[in-house]
This record gives structure tokens, sequence and C-alpha cells, in this order.
């Protein structure tokens, strides 16, 4: 089998099957559950990193695996599953769409820039970066939760306007080169207790329910025939 299989995944990949469940209950208009899911996948984040070094005989290639490992996977929790959580709510038409749009491509970017810088680092020094170069991505975690609390005080169309400039002003931030120092254990405690309250609010007073979508049904009988045809003219 390919890939490298040890405990220093296991979190990250955990992680990742939270968010699918978050997106798939996203998609029934489960909102509390989905930003549940996103605070989870943002806990496991923090300390997935802790884990892969506490293996101190770890290969060049099990180092390169763990690193593409989780950039795959933040690509996925903290890229596409908070943009799918803006769209579903109603973050849509032009404008949204360039917003969507805007916030996954700046992800990707600083998710390939960080992979460039860390694997370079990794080359020549050990440990733990002390530094991230521009707002990392995983971030979202905590600001989405924080941002939904707002939507039981202010009217509908306000919250949606603001998702819309969250998504422009985080996504610029993944991309603009600043140096921000990593949390130390003590600024990571107040962040998972604010993120904490945060979900715990939402799940207790949230009422924020949107239609579920209704994708049109298309008949596969008719379809299939209709190809076959089409395959059998070809010959």
């Amino acid at each position: 089998m390919i890939g490298f299989y040890n405990y220093t995944v296991i979190l990250t990949y955990i992680s990742l099957l939270i968010s699918v469940f978050g997106m798939i209950q996203s998609f029934g208009g489960r909102f509390r559950t989905a930003i549940l899911c996103l605070a989870l996948s943002g806990l496991c984040d923090m300390f997935d990193g802790k884990i892969a070094r506490s293996k101190k005989n770890r290969t060049d290639d099990e180092k390169l695996f763990g690193l593409q490992i989780d950039s795959l996977c933040d690509a996925i929790c903290f890229g596409i599953f908070p943009a799918m959580i803006c769209f579903l709510i109603g973050v849509r038409g032009p404008l949204g769409a360039l917003a969507v749009g805007y916030y996954c491509v700046c992800s990707i970017i600083r998710l390939a820039y960080f992979n460039v810088l860390e694997t370079r680092r990794q080359a020549t020094e050990g440990g733990a970066n002390k530094y991230y170069h521009g707002l990392p991505i995983t971030s979202m975690a905590v600001i989405l939760p924080i941002i939904f609390l707002l939507q039981a005080f202010v009217p509908e169309i306000v919250f949606i306007i603001l998702l819309h400039f969250v998504l422009f002003i985080v996504g610029t931030l993944f991309i603009v080169d600043f140096k921000l120092r990593k949390p130390n254990n003590i600024t990571l405690f107040f962040l998972v207790a604010a993120v904490a309250a945060a979900v715990l609010i939402i799940i207790i007073f949230s009422s924020y329910k949107i239609p579920k979508l209704r994708f049109p049904e298309v008949p596969l009988w008719p379809v299939i025939k209709k190809l076959f045809g089409i395959i059998i003219y070809q010959i």
C-alpha cells in the first residue's frame, strides 16, 4: 500500500472526517452542527503537529508525507468547508461567487507557499517554526464561529453582507506576507475557550435556518437510452 501509516497523521485524518461530516450537515441546513464540526477540526489541527513531532525517528519521506497530508486536509477543512458554509447560508450571486472563489484561491496559494517554505526550512533545521507567514488558514475555524454569533443580533441581509467581507478580508490576509508569531499554550487556551463559548452559544440560542437546496431531478432512464442511442449511431 502506498503512503505512510503511523500515529503521526491520525489526528489529521480525524480532522478531515469531521469536516466531511460537517459538509454533509451543512447541505441539510444544519449549520449549527457544521460550525461545531469546523471548530472541532480546528481543535484537531492545533495538536496534530505536536503529535507528529513526538515521533523522533521519522524519516525525511515521512516528514514530507505528513507535511503534504496536513496541507491537503487543510485545503478541505479550512478552505472548501468554510466557503461551502458561507455559500449555503446565502453568499451567492455574482459577488458571492467572486467572494467564495477568491477565498478558495487565496487559501490554496497560502498552503502551497507554506509547503515551499516549510520544506526548505526542514532541510536545514528541525522542530516547529515560531512564526506564520500571513494569516494561517486554520484561523477560519476561530473567525467563522465568532462571526456566526452575530446572526442573532443583526438582520439576515447584514449578516450575509458581513460574510462577503469576511471571505474577502480573510482571503487577502492569507496571502499578505507579514510575520505572525505562533501562539503559546496560554494563548491557545484562550482561543479554544473563546471558540468553545461561541459554539456553545450557537448551539443553545441560534435558530438560523436556510431552506434546503433543491436540486432538479433528472430522469435517469431516458438519459441512458439517449446516450446509448448516440453511441450505437457513432459505431
